[in-house]
Parts: structure tokens; sequence; C-alpha cells
């Protein structure tokens, strides 16, 4: 039985506890904007195009003025939390009355608000969960409650107020999505030292916590407090972990699992594993439908994906396996010499897995999960410590998920099988794999995978995809170090690997090469343009030659550029061109001048239509251009009004011909894309080509920053005019502006990137792999030690 405390009251200990945390933390508070202060400073000193730059300065400047106001705000709303029953107009779940079947109507500001805040709360808890969990069941001892979910202790409290405040300062929301980064990770440094010292502080106290302290204040079917629990051992340990986490996630969006079960279910209390989840909450989501309107279903991925790491982080963490995440052990000696032993017999032991999988049957591959599993058996047989146990029963169960993923063909999830030993080794030495996303390790899995999911047995079968992922593993397997710098290293190769493969095919590589070409056109033209806007803006020039320099020679000259080169002799003829029909389009009061033009004006005229034939504008057509160019040269030539003066011709001539030197980076807006100019450029039958290009249609600057993140080799579903398509991503342009994917059928579909975000944003286009292969082992494997929790250490 835990000692009581001697001569403070419970209650007033927790209450002083309270109050130690929110003074550090409020101290805390001049760092904090000292970080973010020069997290700003930085950026702006960074180039970019003009547009972020005058952002980052506009971003600098308001925080300058409104920090402070910020500051005292956020350390003002700290300070009011801890009077216990404070009202709030924050949206959270009322306090009485139970959980409800509904939300209350939120504002969209309130929502906004919310998302934030509970994305950095994840963040936060992924640093300070272990101390904040002792600091809460500390807490808990002394009051004989579950904290309320508005509890100043709970970091999503702490995120959520900071969050209100900055938009109450003055300060945009979009200001502070830029600061993200370093703030939450200042925050997580304050929190966790804050929480150490209130641990410290119950420690002097003589409140310690104790290995069933959850058991203890345990939730009963009216939401109040039970007697000692009955979970023992480690599958009740395990159990705790996963339910402690549930807990966790639920109070980063707002709601605690302390609440009485709704009308019609079984007590909380009932339930050692699961919390039930309120109507409007996803499976496996630590937030809110309602909450996740706002983000795009890669962020929403993402979520999910923290959520799951965190659960698996806590687990391991628990008390029952005492793994350290932070400094792992080396492994024991005879487990080390198991794995030392099993790289260098791996050819001789999959020989016969190989041999079970001849025939890539659905029995064959059972048979490779059973030999796979016995071999993490016996694995587990020379574990010296709980915490090797336990790792090597999480990632036997992530490998055993992605064993039976169909949609990898077999040929391939043999090579998936071989890495199991590997990863073992990786996660035993570092414990991040368990906790980081972008751990090379996991990328590398998910990388391959991905790439693969499209294929059928017979289309990947000695192909190059399937020999560099066996050279991969091969790679990885006779590694001796046991770290990530190997997994990096192939991880790396693999994506060098990708950009070739995918488009090496004839018509693929010559569509690219078309394309890029394309890009480059359009972003020379409108850099042309802008170019010939601001030599002619004091210039008096006509509206129909400044028309046709703006509309018509900008593409000229960018496509010659691109075919020829800047500074091929046609290309530098053409900027003359310009030059000259300018002069020439200008009032001749002089006699010489006039005398000038018309020995000049064959010539001129020549260029133009040489340079709208490059256009394929020929016939009719080049005549009626040309016809409309002559006549205002006609009416320039008996013109009384100002000439240019001959100096500006030739300045704007020099310019001209070193145009690439002055232009800066353009942003493309609509091309003119389509299949005809595509099979034009091409030579060949363009009628297997789908080009999709910008029709206009409004798309959220999200979705066009996720088009732009897509990862090359990813697999999609494709519904595009009425017909679905399993495509492959296999391309970007230069500038991300355009994007190739292919279907197995040997069709192509060209897309540009506004288009590209408008199908992301309706649904018309959908990666068939979301989360990514590990993230969804690693939900798994949690759910068969959710049901199965004595496996993880038996």
């Amino acid at each position: 039985m835990q000692p009581t405390p001697s001569s403070v009251p419970q209650r007033r200990l927790a209450r002083q506890a309270r109050q130690r945390f929110v003074e550090g933390i409020c101290g805390g508070l001049p760092e904090l904007d000292k970080v973010i202060l020069d997290f700003l400073t930085t950026l702006i000193t960074q180039t970019g195009t003009a547009r972020q730059m005058q952002a980052h300065r506009d971003t600098w400047m308001l925080y300058q003025q409104r920090n402070a106001v910020w500051i005292d705000r956020t350390a003002k709303v700290w300070r009011e939390a801890l009077a216990p029953h404070t009202s709030t107009n924050r949206g959270q779940l009322a306090p009485s009355g139970g959980l409800g079947n509904q939300f209350e109507l939120l504002s969209d500001d309130v929502v906004e608000n919310k998302i934030l805040a509970s994305r950095m709360a994840l963040t936060v808890n992924e640093q300070v969960g272990p101390q904040f969990d002792t600091l809460r069941q500390r807490t808990q001892s002394l009051e004989s409650q579950e904290l309320d979910n508005t509890d100043i202790l709970r970091p999503d409290t702490v995120c959520l107020l900071l969050v209100e405040q900055w938009i109450e300062a003055g300060l945009p929301r979009t200001d502070l999505q830029v600061v993200v980064d370093p703030l939450q990770r200042e925050i997580a440094n304050l929190l966790q030292k804050q929480y150490q010292a209130v641990n410290v502080f119950y420690v002097e106290q003589g409140v310690t916590p104790q290995a069933d302290l959850r058991s203890r204040v345990r939730r009963t079917a009216s939401g109040g407090v039970g007697g000692p629990g009955s979970d023992s051992g480690a599958g009740g340990l395990a159990s705790q972990a996963l339910a402690q986490t549930r807990d966790a996630m639920a109070a980063a969006a707002g709601v605690h699992g302390g609440l009485s079960a709704p009308p019609g279910r079984p007590p909380m209390g009932s339930y050692p594993t699961r919390m039930p989840q309120p109507p409007g909450y996803p499976q496996h989501h630590g937030m809110p439908t309602a909450f996740a309107t706002g983000m795009t279903p890669l962020a929403r991925a993402r979520q999910r994906a923290q959520g799951v790491m965190g659960q698996l982080r806590r687990l391991l963490t628990q008390p029952a396996t005492g793994f350290d995440m932070v400094n792992a052990p080396p492994a024991s000696a005879a487990l080390a010499h198991a794995l030392t032993a099993h790289r260098v017999q791996a050819d001789t032991y999959y020989s016969g897995v190989a041999t079970l999988m001849e025939d890539y049957s659905p029995a064959g591959m059972v048979q490779v999960a059973g030999a796979v599993r016995e071999r993490s058996t016996e694995l587990k047989k020379k574990a010296a410590t709980p915490g090797e146990k336990a790792i090597i029963e999480v990632v036997a169960l992530m490998f055993q998920s992605i064993l039976a993923e169909d949609r990898i063909p077999p040929a391939v999830r043999v090579w998936f099988a071989r890495l199991q030993v590997p990863v073992l080794r990786v996660a035993l030495a570092e414990p991040e794999f368990f906790s980081n996303l972008t751990h090379p390790a996991r990328q590398l899995i998910d990388r391959m995978g991905a790439c693969v999911m499209g294929f059928d047995a017979t289309s990947i079968n000695g192909s190059a995809l399937e020999a560099e992922i066996r050279r991969v593993v091969q790679v990885i397997e006779q590694y001796p170090e046991t770290g990530r710098r190997v997994f990096q290293l192939v991880y790396d190769e693999f994506e060098k690997f990708l950009s070739k493969f995918l488009t090496e095919k004839q018509a693929t590589s010559r569509l690219v090469s078309v394309a890029q070409q394309v890009e480059q056109k359009e972003t020379l033209a409108i850099q042309y343009t802008i170019e010939l806007r601001t030599m002619l803006k004091d210039m008096p020039v006509r509206d129909e030659i400044r028309e046709f320099l703006f509309k018509t020679w900008a593409e000229v000259l960018a496509l010659s550029a691109v075919r020829d080169g800047p500074q091929h002799e046609d290309t530098i003829a053409f900027k003359r061109t310009a030059a000259d029909l300018v002069w020439a389009a200008s009032a001749k009061p002089h006699r010489a001048d006039r005398a000038q033009v018309i020995q000049n004006l064959p010539g001129l005229l020549q260029r133009l239509r040489q340079g709208l034939e490059i256009l394929g504008v020929n016939g009719t057509a080049q005549d009626a251009q040309i016809k409309t160019l002559t006549d205002t040269l006609a009416d320039a030539f008996l013109s009384k009004t100002a000439s240019i003066p001959q100096a500006h011709i030739d300045a704007m001539a020099k310019r001209l011909s070193n145009l690439e030197d002055f232009i800066g980076d353009a942003t493309l807006g609509e091309m003119p894309l389509n299949a005809d100019n595509i099979e034009m450029m091409l030579g060949i039958d363009a009628s297997s080509i789908h080009v999709v290009a910008d029709n206009g249609a409004p798309v959220d600057d999200n979705m066009v920053a996720w088009a732009q993140e897509l990862q090359p080799g990813t697999w999609y579903t494709l519904d595009h005019n009425g017909a679905s398509a399993q495509v492959q991503y296999v391309w970007q342009s230069q500038r991300k502006q355009l994007h190739l994917f292919a279907a197995v059928d040997g069709s192509s579909y060209l897309i540009q990137l506004r288009r590209l975000a408008a199908y992301l944003q309706a649904g018309l286009l959908v990666a068939q792999d979301e989360e990514g292969l590990t993230v969804r082992a690693t939900r798994d494997a949690l759910a068969k030690l959710d049901a199965n929790p004595e496996r993880l250490l038996g």
C-alpha cells in the first residue's frame, strides 16, 4: 500500500504540484519566444520566389509586433487554468452528463484550432509520454480520480491554450503553421523539464508510483473510481500499456476515456484492452472525424500513423518490458550469437524456404510464413530480457502481416521475408525504428512495397524490379553492421534505380522528354513575356504589336530556345526580330528612317513567317497574322507621333540577346497543353496518351502541395472520364508542373499540376496504399497483441 504523504493533505499537494508546473512552463515562455523569433529571422535570409520571401518577411514583422501580446495572454490563460471547473468556450465536451451521443456544434475557428493543437500534442507526447504518465498516475493517486480532459497538466491542454492565444493575439493561423516545427520541439523540451521537476517534488513528498497504480484508479460504469484491478502478469501489463495509449490519443483530441459509458454498452471497466470510442471517431485515430475535415488524406494518414507509433512506443516502454527507447542496451550474448549465425547462414536457410515457394501458391506462402515464425520462436528462446522478447515478437508480427499482404506478388514477399532478421537487428540496436516513421528501414520497406503492389506475379517475375529488390535484400543480409547505415545506403540506391526503371520504356522515355520540353518551353514563354512587358512599359508601342509580342512571339522565342538553345543563331535572330518589329512599328517622322523601314521590311516579314511556322501557324492563319502586322506598320509609317529613340531600341536588342541572364523564377500558370501538341512534338500517334490539362477547377492549396509530394513508383486508382484504371506514378517534371502516370495496358496519363490536385481533392485519384506497409503491419501487430497480450513476453 502506498505511503500517505506526511503533513500535507493529498489534494493540496496535487494543487501545489500544478502550481509548480504552471509557473515552470510560464517561466519558459521567453525562451519559447526567442526560439520562434530566431527561426523567423533565419527564414527571411533564405532565398526563394519573390512571393515566398515577401511572405516570410511579413510573418517576421507581424510576429515582432504581436509576440509580447501572445506571450502575456498565454501565461495568463495557463495560470487561469489552475482554477478548478473554469468554464470555457473552446468547444470542449460537456463535463457533466456523460459522453452523450453527439458533439457540440463547433465554429470553423474552434475546429481548426483543435486540429492544429492535436497535431502538436501528438508530437509532444512522443517525447514527454513516459514522464507525463508517471506524473498523471501520481496525481490520480492523490485525487482518487482521472485527470479531467481539460487539466492543465495535459500536453494537449497546454497546446490548445497556446494555439488559441496565438489567434487571439492577432497572429494568423497560417503563420503558426510556418513555425509549428520549432515551436512544438521547444514545447516538448519545456514540458519534459517541468514534468521531471514535478515528479521530483512528488518523490520528495513520498508519492511514488506502483506497478498496479492504474488498476487502483480504474474506471467503473458510473465513471467513478474502482478498487484494485485484477490485471496481473505480462499480459495484464501489456493490456494496461495499450489502454494507456488510447487514453492519451483520445486526450490529444479533447476527449478522455474517464467518462461514463453510453446507454446499452457495458461499463468501461469491463474493457481491459480497448477504450470505447464515441460517435464520429474512426478506429485507431486520435481525432474526431469532424476535426479532420480540413486535412488532406495524406495528412490524415500521417496523423493516424503517428498515433500507431505512439501506441507501439508505449507498449515497449511499459514496466513489464523495461525497454529503454533512448539508450538501447546491446543484445544479450546468446541472442547476438544467434543473429550473427543467421547472417552467415542466410542463403542456406532461405534456400529451403524458396523451395516451398516454387509455385508461388497460397499454400506455399503459408508454409513460408510458418518457417519464418519458427525462426522467430527460436530467436525468442535466446533472448535474455523481457525487452528483447517484446521486440522479437513485435517484429515477427509485423512481418507476419507483410507476408499476408496479397497485393504484393508472392515472388517479392519471399524477399521481404528475408528482411525480418536484419530488421530485428536494427530494431534491437536502434529503438528509433519503433517511433520514427522516416527511419530508413521503414522507408525502404514502404517504398519497395508501394512499387510492386500494382504488378501481378507474371509481370514481376524475372523483371528488373524483382532483381533490384533481390539485390537490396542480399546486400542488407550480408552487411556486418546492425544499424541504419546499410538501410539508408540501399534506400538511396533503390530511389536512383526507380528514377531510371520507371521511364526506361522507349515510349515512356520519349513522352517524358517531350513533357519536360513542354514545361521548359512554357516556363520560358512566361519569363520572356514578363521581360518583354518590362522592356516596353515606357515605350510608345501600339497595342497590336504588344499583343503579338506577348502572346505569340514570346512562344516563338521559348520554343526556339528549347529546340536549339538560347544562344543558337536562329534564336538570336528571333530575339533581334522582336526589337526590329518594335522599331519598325514606331513613328517615322524622318525620311531616312522611312527609307530604312522599306529596305528592311522583306527580311523582317520573312523572319516573322519563320517564327510562326515553328509554332505550327501556316497558311491562312499565318497570312492573317502577317496582314495585321503590316497594316500596323503602314499606319506607323505615316504617323506624326513621337518616335522611339534608337538608343532604346539598341538597349532592348542587347537585353534580348542575353535575356536568360535577367529572367527569374516564374510560376507556371495555365499551359496550352493538349494531345495534338504532344503528338506533334513526339512525331508519333498519341492516341494512347491521355493529356489532362488544367481547366480552372477550384482546388485547395494544400491539395496542390500534396500533389507535388507524390512519390514515383506508387500505385493509384484513377477514375478518368468514367473509366477506372490502375496506374503507377512514374515521373514528374523538374518544376513539378507535369506528372506522368502509366497503366499496365500501355496507356499513359500526362496530368498538369492543378488538375492533378483537383483529382486528388475529388477522390478521382486514390492511392492503393495510403498509410504504408510498415505502419499497417504495426497496426496489425498491435491488434494481435491487443487480443492476445500474453504472447508479448511468452
